[in-house]
């Protein structure tokens, strides 16, 4: 029986493709029959249901279920478009976690895998210098990072699984997600530096690929 676990999907940059690749993710594994579903940590410019948790399940292909019109897979939404924490202080509030990590409890106990997706990068700050990495190492959650080839990646991507070594976060996954599509030279061989990196640095790190499908362009980013 596969032990219950909670991953945290965080990205190279706000841009990185996070929520499609949160989606795809959840869909693979659950056609290959895990229990999963996922979650967001924070969706800020939203006072409803999340966009990024309506995208998920549009790619899942199931439609918004209970745990998401009961808010249980998005308690903590801000209507400015923005880090959570500047969210937060413009509507006069800090931002508590608690209806997150409850949320989390409450989901791992109906499936076998959650996947909460952050908002931006690993050290977007949610509570002043507390950061998206701060609330993963904190909660020993494992980390789905997700990567892709527009120019600028290698850098961002190698310096973030950097602070990721530094901080001792386990990295479980390093999504691969093919959106922007760029030259087949420069995908393959920042393929090809990530996964000597992986080889050398973050050996039980899994490589994954998400190839780019039309019609999710806006999810992609």
């Amino acid at each position: 029986m596969e032990m219950k676990t909670a991953y945290f999907v965080s990205g190279i940059d706000t841009d990185a493709g996070k929520t499609f690749a949160t989606g795809v993710l959840a869909a693979r594994w659950r056609a290959e029959g895990r229990r999963v579903i996922t979650q967001k940590l924070i969706q800020t410019d939203c006072t409803g249901i999340s966009q990024d948790i309506a995208m998920h399940r549009r790619i899942m292909g199931t439609g918004l279920l209970p745990v998401d019109l009961d808010y249980t897979t998005c308690p903590i939404r801000f209507a400015y478009p923005s880090s959570p924490d500047l969210a937060a202080r413009l509507e006069g509030k800090e931002v508590d976690l608690e209806p997150a990590l409850r949320s989390t409890e409450k989901l791992l106990k109906d499936y076998d895998t959650v996947l909460i997706e952050g908002a931006g990068g690993l050290l977007v700050p949610i509570r002043g210098l507390y950061t998206m990495l701060d609330y993963a190492v904190e909660h020993r959650l494992p980390l789905i990072l997700v990567t892709n080839p527009k120019l600028g990646s290698v850098n961002h991507t190698l310096l973030s699984l950097e602070v990721c070594r530094h901080r001792r976060a386990q990295v479980a996954y390093l999504v691969y997600n093919h959106y922007p599509e760029t030259s087949p030279e420069i995908t393959a061989d920042t393929r090809e530096v990530f996964l000597r990196y992986l080889a050398e640095y973050l050996p039980a790190c899994k490589f994954e690929e998400v190839p780019f499908q039309s019609g999710f362009e806006t999810a992609a980013h």
